[in-house]
């Protein structure tokens, strides 16, 4: 991960990554979760929530209108 890059969904810790949508965190990347930028911020999604919503990602849609 790029520490630079401003980025939604991560906790104080830079290296902790929480999910934008339900807020649970991992201390690792995990080759299962999403990440999505939207308008230059990324944001990520862990595989249920990304799993739920896959239509809407696909999509293209921001993750407001989900």
């Amino acid at each position: 991960m790029d520490k630079k890059s401003p980025r939604s969904g991560t906790a104080p810790d830079a290296d902790t990554v929480v999910c934008s949508r339900c807020g649970i965190s991992s201390e690792e990347q995990r080759p299962t979760w999403t990440c999505s930028v939207e308008n230059g911020t990324r944001h990520y999604f862990c595989d249920a929530c990304a799993r739920a919503n896959i239509r809407a990602i696909e999509g293209r849609l921001d993750s407001s209108w989900w």
